[in-house]
């Protein structure tokens, strides 16, 4: 029973290892095209995320499965860490450095994601006040006053200018 759970949690940490580092490779690629603002090379790696997406759904499902397994068999069932640990421990040290080197490239894909993340919500904001620039003229309309119409209008909008 114990080479069981050991099996079934290094293929899950075999398999997450793999959708890790390919999503890593895929986020390294990504970046680059930001830089080089390839937006027709962005738009072909949507097939590939997807498929990403879906192998980590994987994962998490075949976690799921193995705790419930586990809380059924009387093991422990809060993580994959607490349940490896529960094993002899010739086998737990053996998944050990797989659960430990998964958590830090979950770390690092989170990072990655959330810078470019960022860069990307921060070219918009930018691109958005381009637009606005263009709109108006350059000159901003008061945000409070009493009647009156605006004294310049967006050469963009309005041709009257």
């Amino acid at each position: 029973m114990d080479l069981h759970w050991e099996t079934e949690l290094a293929q899950l940490l075999n398999r997450l290892s793999d959708t890790q580092q390919s999503l890593l490779g895929l986020l390294d690629r990504k970046r680059e095209m930001l830089l080089t603002r390839d937006h027709t090379a962005l738009s072909a790696l949507l097939p590939e995320e997807e498929h990403l997406c879906t192998e980590l759904q994987a994962c998490h499902d075949r976690r799921q499965q193995l705790l419930e397994q586990a809380a059924a068999d009387g093991m422990p069932a809060d993580s994959i860490r607490s349940l490896a640990q529960s094993l002899p421990r010739g086998e737990s040290q053996s998944l050990k450095q797989s659960l430990d080197e998964a958590s830090k490239r979950s770390r690092l894909l989170r990072h990655q994601c959330v810078a470019q993340w960022v860069a990307v919500q921060r070219t918009m904001l930018h691109l958005s006040h381009m637009v606005e620039i263009i709109a108006t003229g350059g000159q901003l309309k008061p945000t409070y006053g009493k009647g009156g119409a605006a004294t310049s209008s967006g050469a963009l909008m309005d041709q009257a200018v």
